[in-house]
């Protein structure tokens, strides 16, 4: 018979034991509930009829870790993946694909051409925080659902557009429906067991790798023979099949439970546990209804401000180097190397101020090459996440970025550039996914979208300004410009080291801090002669 075990820290395990027929064991950080008497540390016994497992209860965390992982994850996986793919990273690809292609097209000053990768990102700042509001406030699923439908719609659209103002305008309400996606990993993030977590939101990154990958080769496709408005609507399509399998997608437990629909969660934990072939724990599930979900002031408790501060500073930091670096990837291939951008910028100067460059195939080739750096920095990430931990990660990440940005002074030529900049995208796309380990992480449930939602509306602020340093900025000086980008990126490497929770080998918090407590000492109620805490001791 298999045995299920179970810890309020969210680890769990399974055995089969040779000689016990019948029997289930619940363990919460040392409180056992048995059909035989129970030995307290003390020496003395629960009676029986306080030991019955039908008189316990548990939480969703504790189902998810008993029910373990198993084929729900997996199509979870899929499903989020192509999110991340469809969604994300095809649309943000695009940007370094399409500046150019209307630079040339539709002879537009460099600020226009900046304006119009930034528009996105103005679309998506300003969405963040509302989608995550929405997701805390009427579901997961839900603001998912809306969000990807509002992309693909203008994403077509923006294939239609006449002229440049048109563009713009679609463009940003693109950027706005992508401000939804980050919520594809709080949904996917609070099906998953402690031990996974990291692993798996780290996997899921490997799509958004695949989707950048995809667009490249998409672009190398379609640009020489259909154009650029084929390249926009065939990169909204995939969303569709998306919006098509989202009926499939469960809402979260973890958020029925908060918003009081105790029989739709237990609903979906039995069907996650018939899915995986594991048994449900016995007993009453919790319920702790809390009705002021996703409200911004939770996020400046003084449990949580400095955490708060911190994450927006990194987020930013991310996206405003991880966007500069995909930007200057494009500037730095039409040059040649770092140190021919100035003579070419003043040799351009000269000529006009709309002489432009279109990209070539050996520009798309590098540029496959560098988005191909997205698989590594999966690996490396992975592999370091759960052994130095989520701020460790981050922090070095960030350094070899800022060290490889000041590497790009020296006078390379094409083939050490190349390498330099696949380093410092693998590592920078890297910091990126541990931020999306971490920040799910270190905040409760009540308030996990909503927290989520705002870095990512930090990092579309970074993402917005970046155009401008990239572009720009880089036209009066280079060294300036990695100069902004490497010192940026040492502080965030500080902050990621000041954070004051490291969350490897936590679990999900249900609630804010001083909750949890409560929700714990009234959980031991339900045994008489047990008190249980947050800590798992007795008395």
């Amino acid at each position: 018979l298999r045995v299920v075990k179970f810890r309020r820290t969210g680890e769990s395990s399974r055995s089969d034991e040779d000689g016990i027929s019948g029997e289930h064991e619940i363990q919460i950080e040392g409180v056992r509930t048995e059909l035989e008497p129970v030995e307290l540390e003390d020496g003395a016994a629960v009676p029986k009829e306080f030991a019955n497992p039908t008189d316990d209860t548990f939480m969703v965390e504790d189902a998810v870790e008993a029910i373990g992982f198993g084929k729900f994850q997996w199509k979870l996986s899929v499903i989020t993946g192509l999110a991340w793919a469809s969604n994300d990273a095809m649309e943000m690809m695009i940007l370094s694909i399409l500046a150019p292609q209307l630079h040339c097209e539709w002879r537009l000053p460099s600020w226009q051409v900046a304006l119009l990768t930034s528009v996105v990102f103005v679309g998506m700042m300003s969405s963040s925080t509302l989608w995550g509001n929405i997701s805390d406030q009427y579901g997961r699923k839900t603001g998912l659902k809306i969000s990807v439908l509002w992309t693909l719609y203008y994403g077509i659209l923006s294939g239609f557009a006449p002229v440049y103002s048109w563009i713009l305008v679609l463009r940003g309400l693109v950027g706005f429906g992508i401000g939804g996606v980050p919520q594809s990993v709080t949904l996917y993030a609070e099906f998953l067991p402690m031990k996974a977590r990291a692993k798996c939101i780290l996997l899921i990154e490997v799509f958004w790798a695949i989707g950048t990958v995809f667009e490249v080769l998409l672009a190398v496709l379609v640009m020489p023979t259909l154009g650029w408005r084929w390249l926009l609507i065939l990169s909204a399509l995939p969303l569709l099949l998306f919006a098509v399998l989202c009926f499939w997608l469960p809402e979260s437990a973890r958020y029925d439970v908060l918003s009081g629909n105790q029989e739709k969660a237990i609903a979906t934990l039995k069907r996650i546990a018939t899915e995986n072939g594991a048994p449900m724990p016995l007993g009453k599930l919790i319920i702790s209804r809390q009705e002021d979900r996703g409200k911004m002031r939770d996020l400046f408790t003084p449990h949580f401000r400095w955490t708060t501060l911190l994450l927006w500073f990194i987020w930013f930091s991310n996206a405003f180097s991880y966007y500069g670096l995909v930007l200057l990837t494009t500037e730095f291939f039409q040059a040649g190397d770092v140190c021919s951008i100035s003579s070419r910028r003043e040799e351009v100067k000269a000529k006009c101020s709309l002489t432009c460059e279109y990209l070539t195939e050996e520009d798309y080739t590098d540029l496959l090459w560098t988005t191909l750096s997205e698989f590594p920095g999966v690996l490396v990430t992975l592999w370091i996440i759960d052994r130095i931990g989520r701020k460790k990660t981050m922090a070095l990440s960030f350094l070899v970025f800022s060290f490889c940005s000041l590497l790009l002074f020296l006078c390379i030529g094409r083939n050490v550039l190349t390498v330099l900049l696949f380093i410092a995208r693998a590592f920078i796309s890297g910091g990126f996914q541990a931020a999306y380990v971490y920040t799910p992480e270190v905040y409760p449930t009540a308030t996990r979208a909503l927290g989520l939602g705002t870095c990512s509306g930090m990092a579309r602020v970074g993402a917005l300004i970046t155009p401008f340093i990239a572009q720009v900025m880089l036209e009066s000086s280079v060294y300036l410009t990695l100069v902004v980008y490497s010192g940026c990126c040492l502080l965030a490497a500080l902050a990621s080291c000041f954070l004051p929770i490291e969350t490897k080998g936590r679990g999900l918090q249900e609630s804010s801090h001083k909750e949890w407590g409560q929700e714990m000492v009234g959980r031991g109620s339900h045994s008489p002669g047990v008190t249980r805490s947050n800590s798992g001791s007795q008395e």
